[in-house]
């Protein structure tokens, strides 16, 4: 999009939703700088404050990487576009995050992945094993998802927010992964944890000797830890970093 569209696109939105955008489309930028994106089949929304329920969702067609915070296209919980756009909105993408979206108030930030390691781990029957640090994260809050074909059907919404319940990884069973956070921030660093845990394991299945697993009571303390190690601030506290890095190599996401 032109600077002139930009523009545009900023002087129609509050200065918080501004924000909000530029985050997202970092996001996006990062998902692809880690190589977790699926050409343009996958999703990151966030939702804006307010009382509308509107979110944010990449225009369908547009790799991550070209994603800018004024190409973003914002819709309401029936994905009726909200300011126009050129681009269409996947009926997947939407039926899944609209779903966790409606049922989760707590969530600012849904983001689906269709990795690799990820669709290898949510083929196994057993799911997430806890063989590594990274999964007593994951496992401290997992939930799963069986799974019923390519998403597009609003019948699979209340099987998918009960399978969810309050979890913050999500397990798409033969489809990919998916996590929620309070912030951009948030959503992303869970699925870094949960990609990794996801590439470890296959790592670890690889080698073919026994595994020795965590003990439970180790996962059950987790929480303090993860507090611990972020300084009560989450996602937050490394995202400045994951900014500065991403400003680096290209800083056109904020336009």
């Amino acid at each position: 999009m032109n600077a002139t569209t930009d523009t545009e696109i900023r002087n129609l939105v509050s200065a918080e939703e501004w924000q909000l955008r530029v985050d997202l489309a970092a996001c996006y930028r990062l998902v692809a700088l880690y190589g977790w994106s699926d050409l343009v089949f996958t999703h990151i929304s966030a939702r804006v404050p307010g009382p509308e329920h509107h979110f944010l969702i990449n225009p369908y067609g547009l790799m991550f990487d070209e994603i800018t915070a004024s190409s973003l296209i914002k819709v309401d919980k029936d994905c009726n576009k909200q300011i126009e756009s050129p681009y269409p909105v996947n009926p997947a993408g939407f039926v899944i995050h609209s779903a966790v979206h409606e049922a989760r108030e707590d969530v600012q930030c849904v983001l689906h992945t269709h990795t690799r390691a990820g669709i290898a781990v949510s083929a196994q029957k057993n799911g997430v094993l806890p063989i590594s640090q990274q999964s007593t994260f994951v496992l401290a809050s997992l939930a799963y998802h069986g799974y019923e074909g390519v998403a597009f059907r609003d019948e699979e919404k209340p099987r998918l927010q009960a399978d969810m319940g309050g979890a913050t990884f999500l397990m798409l069973r033969n489809h990919g992964l998916l996590t929620v956070g309070k912030t951009i921030a948030d959503a992303f660093l869970a699925m870094y944890t949960f990609e990794n845990t996801c590439q470890i394991q296959i790592a670890a299945q690889s080698g073919g000797g026994e595994l020795t697993q965590v003990h439970p009571k180790i996962i059950e303390g987790v929480g303090l830890a993860q507090k611990v190690q972020t300084g009560g601030l989450g996602g937050g506290f490394v995202w400045p970093s994951l900014i500065r890095k991403l400003d680096k190599i290209d800083g056109s996401y904020k336009h």
